[in-house]
């Protein structure tokens, strides 16, 4: 269980609001909440609306509503005559749902915690991390790229032997797609490296050198969560790299988990802690 006055967890989403990206993270968020119960979880859109009752709220405003409520709750309880300590922690925890940094997404959630008028914590992006690997794997195998389970005595006959994790934000964003992807090539037992999806030509020059060193059948491991990549990004890179791709990480079922796990990092709760 979440501990008693434990503050709210808000999922920040980047990008373009849209049904999907809210499905998307409604499940991430449940998936989260079912991790650790009692949970109070929100959804906060980077580029959302600032009006009531938008189905896409701006992170700023769901902030600034969830310090609204504590203050209420505060001054309920001294109407009805009882004592309430002074606050000691944030309203909120803010978790940026991305799998790696991107300096322009952070820039703009500290923006919008800035423009709230909540006490709040700003999380860790979710990767680099294993449970990535894994989710890379499973988008992998579905789309007959790689094998479900290298121990099996089997072939994919469109198994890739060259992959391509490919990302965006930058430079620190591709180290640490580069880190998930070493993971990764751990658990093919391929070569892997990792490329920028957001600067020209990046992923075509990760091409050429994985053909360079031996590589003939190439695929893109995206390594993203979906909402934070411009349409048509993916589709450009594959075709200047002449390679098929897997689809994005999206609702896998470890993002729910690495969402807490970084709720109960910004609180400084191991796990054990947060459950009790």
């Amino acid at each position: 269980m979440a501990p008693e006055g434990a503050p709210a967890l808000v999922l920040a989403v980047p990008g373009a609001p849209s049904a999907a990206s809210r499905g998307l993270a409604e499940e991430i968020v449940s998936i989260g909440r079912s991790e650790l119960p009692g949970l109070d979880a929100r959804i906060g859109f980077l580029e959302g609306d600032d009006a009531d009752g938008s189905e896409f709220p701006a992170l700023s405003r769901v902030l600034t509503s969830i310090a609204a409520e504590r203050i209420a709750r505060a001054e309920f309880a001294r109407a009805a005559g009882h004592e309430v300590p002074a606050p000691t922690g944030p309203d909120a925890v803010v978790v940026p749902l991305l799998a790696g940094p991107d300096a322009d997404l952070l820039r703009r959630m500290r923006q919008a915690v800035m423009d709230s008028s909540a006490a709040v914590e700003l999380a860790e992006v979710l990767g680099p991390h294993p449970l990535l690997a894994e989710g890379l794997h499973v988008r992998l195998s579905e789309a007959g790229l790689a094998r479900a389970d290298r121990a099996r005595l089997f072939t994919v006959t469109t198994a890739a032997d060259g992959i391509i994790v490919a990302t965006t934000g930058g430079g620190e964003a591709v180290q640490a797609a580069a880190v998930t992807g070493m993971l990764l090539a751990a658990r093919l037992a391929v070569p892997v490296k990792a490329a920028a999806l957001d600067q020209e030509g990046s992923v075509a020059a990760v091409a050429e050198q994985l053909r360079s060193e031996g590589s003939t059948q190439l695929a893109l491991a995206p390594y993203l969560i979906g909402p934070e990549a411009a349409e048509g990004l993916l589709d450009t890179a594959c075709k200047e790299a002449d390679c098929a791709a897997a689809e994005v990480l999206g609702a896998y079922s470890a993002l729910g988990k690495l969402v807490v796990t970084q709720y109960s990092a910004a609180l400084g709760l191991t796990q054990g802690a947060a459950a009790h």
